[in-house]
């Protein structure tokens, strides 16, 4: 008898607090996932956003000016800032909602290739990302060649007269059509897309003085059309050099980011 009240009296009543301590950190980590869940990062919305759109306008979707979707005030409490290298279309109010530098910059470029736009040889549109003038092969390559026709060269010289002065970023893009090529120079779509990106870069930095730091080249094979490779006129707009010039955001004065030029076959 006098054991089991020894027995009793050594018990320990506390030991529910061990199994309560448990209970309260699991419950604080869930609170802690679950916050960490609802705090969405806006800039990556906003890029990722505007990376979509880009990428419906490629294809004729939309047209190049339309709205990015970005979360509302209500929904996240304050409207958040665009990434340094896309446009800022809430203030599309005006104009196509580009700062001042593009929308100047495509009118220059327009008096001095009204032309070649006639003739359809170069085309201009406007991407969240800047402006993408399009230079087509007909008029400035051969066909299955690189070297860039002595009537391009001029047309080059005049493009670049505008954009040197501005001191943009761009990015020389080559692109062709979906039909395949080998010839003893290319191999395939990709070696000559990325030899007409090249060679214009090196014109616009050997020819017209561009800094090296602020223009790249880039070469995308048949694999980002903006029309239809089954039509012949939906393959002769597919061959082309893109120069994208990236636009500033509204009122920020920063440098932007290289954009785009791209060639074809």
């Amino acid at each position: 008898m006098s054991r089991r009240k020894k027995a009793h009296a050594h018990a320990n009543h506390e030991r529910w607090l061990v199994s309560y301590a448990d209970f309260i950190t699991l419950l604080f980590a869930f609170f802690v996932v679950l916050y960490a869940s609802a705090q969405v990062d806006n800039k990556k919305i906003a890029q990722v956003s505007a990376a979509i759109e880009g990428g419906f306008q490629q294809l004729g979707a939309f047209s190049g000016s339309g709205t990015v979707l970005l979360p509302s005030p209500e929904q996240k409490g304050a409207t958040p800032p665009p990434p340094s290298n896309v446009v800022d279309l809430a203030h599309a109010s005006q104009g196509a909602g580009y700062s001042p530098d593009v929308t100047q910059l495509k009118k220059q470029l327009e008096e001095a290739l009204g032309e070649e736009i006639k003739k359809h040889e170069i085309e201009m549109r406007v991407t969240p990302e800047g402006l993408v003038v399009s230079l087509r092969e007909v008029g400035f390559f051969n066909s299955g060649d690189a070297t860039l026709l002595v009537d391009g060269q001029n047309t080059l010289t005049r493009i670049a007269g505008v954009l040197n002065a501005k001191g943009f970023h761009i990015r020389v893009e080559g692109h062709t059509d979906n039909m395949p090529i080998h010839t003893p120079r290319f191999r395939s779509n990709w070696e000559l897309s990325t030899a007409r990106a090249t060679e214009v870069v090196s014109l616009l930095i050997e020819q017209h003085g561009f800094d090296p730091s602020q223009i790249s080249a880039a070469g995308y094979s048949q694999y980002r059309p903006i029309a239809s490779n089954d039509t012949e006129e939906g393959r002769q707009s597919n061959r082309r050099v893109d120069l994208v010039v990236v636009a500033r955001t509204v009122g920020n004065d920063a440098k932007p980011e290289p954009v785009l030029a791209a060639s074809g076959q």
